[in-house]
């Protein structure tokens, strides 16, 4: 009977301990569910906003009407052509500068990383510059591929620069190649606009960050590359955890830490790239976002990344509706209220959680 005793006891308590740990997986698993539910519901929330709420006051039932059988009222063109394009270039925008943060700072390992550490801002910059001083395109239909490719190549060299060695690309090195050439690039820009003044004036709106594009033309074209970026993105979730582990375990789990630092740094390039080229550098995204969603899913990237991007999209419409409604009759732009609001919430978010760890 003893020796029954002391054989059962220590069955039933790894027993028990097996039991508690799966219910742990399941609620956990169930809470991130829900979780998911809940940000699809802010989302929709943001974009109803989005489109009811603006500088002129429209009642809900002219909103219904613009939106189910339109006419050429005022209200009904208000609705269409602005309202509308502007929210869905919100819902876009930030969900790639959301889930762009996320790989950002996951292959960085660094917990104040956002996208434009790897020059991909100021390389959209610079291309966007050209466009306006070399041939006098002053529309987003216009510069919306020189700041793509700008961006694209900014990328490239960043890792072009970060890879030489024996050791390869590395968290270090990319993020201090990234700081090299986007002062250099930052540096091309400042001397092209200073020796024009159309130039100025265009790069000056675009740079302030906005999503009130009435062309939805420009959306479309760059939306097909945003696709495959997000797809691209979210498969890198899984080398992502691996790495998180450090690079070594990494490899003897199977994993190519090489492609994999390819592929996300590809993606990365491609969402921002769009990103930025419709709208003009927004910031705040990437940095706040990710921290955020890791608050609610912890570290594994499988749920990060799309947390991230919806709550970067619910983020930027949210702001942009504040934007609308805090300097009535005129607006204050997206990437302004992102400042303005981001700042005090990233600085009370360092005090209160400090940095959640990678």
């Amino acid at each position: 009977m003893s020796g029954s005793v002391a054989v059962d006891g220590p069955r039933r308590a790894g027993s028990d301990d097996a039991r508690t740990g799966s219910e742990r997986l399941r609620a956990r698993r169930r809470r991130r569910v829900v979780g998911i539910a809940v940000l699809i519901a802010l989302l929709a929330v943001s974009c109803v906003l989005s489109v009811v709420i603006g500088t002129k006051t429209i009642p809900l039932g002219d909103v219904w009407h613009a939106l189910s059988a339109p006419g050429g009222a005022e209200n009904d063109l208000i609705i269409r052509q602005l309202r509308v394009p502007r929210t869905l270039v919100g819902v876009v925008a930030g969900a790639c500068l959301g889930l762009a943060g996320a790989l950002m700072q996951g292959h960085t390992r660094n917990p104040l990383a956002d996208p434009g550490i790897l020059g991909i801002t100021h390389g959209a910059a610079v291309g966007v510059v050209l466009s306006i001083y070399t041939f006098g395109i002053t529309t987003a239909l216009g510069f919306v591929w020189f700041g793509f490719g700008g961006a694209l190549l900014g990328a490239l060299a960043v890792f072009a620069i970060g890879s030489l060695g024996r050791g390869g690309p590395t968290p270090v090195t990319l993020a201090l190649a990234g700081m090299a050439i986007s002062y250099l690039l930052q540096a091309i820009t400042s001397a092209l606009v200073l020796t024009d003044q159309q130039t100025l004036d265009a790069y000056r709106f675009w740079k302030i960050g906005s999503i009130a594009v009435t062309d939805t033309a420009v959306l479309w074209q760059v939306v097909p590359f945003l696709l495959v970026g997000i797809a691209v993105g979210l498969a890198n979730a899984s080398s992502l955890n691996a790495l998180a582990l450090g690079e070594d375990v990494a490899r003897s789990l199977g994993h190519r830490v090489l492609w994999a630092r390819r592929t996300g740094i590809a993606a990365i390039a491609v969402l921002v790239g769009g990103a930025v080229a419709i709208c003009g550098p927004i910031g705040f995204v990437g940095l706040v976002v990710p921290h955020v969603a890791r608050f609610f899913t912890g570290a594994d990237y499988r749920w990060l990344l799309p947390f991230a991007g919806l709550l970067g999209s619910s983020l930027v419409l949210l702001a942009d509706v504040l934007g609308r409604v805090v300097a009535r009759p005129s607006e204050v732009q997206v990437g302004v209220m992102l400042a303005v609001v981001g700042a005090p919430f990233f600085i009370a978010l360092v005090r209160r959680r400090k940095l959640v760890r990678l």
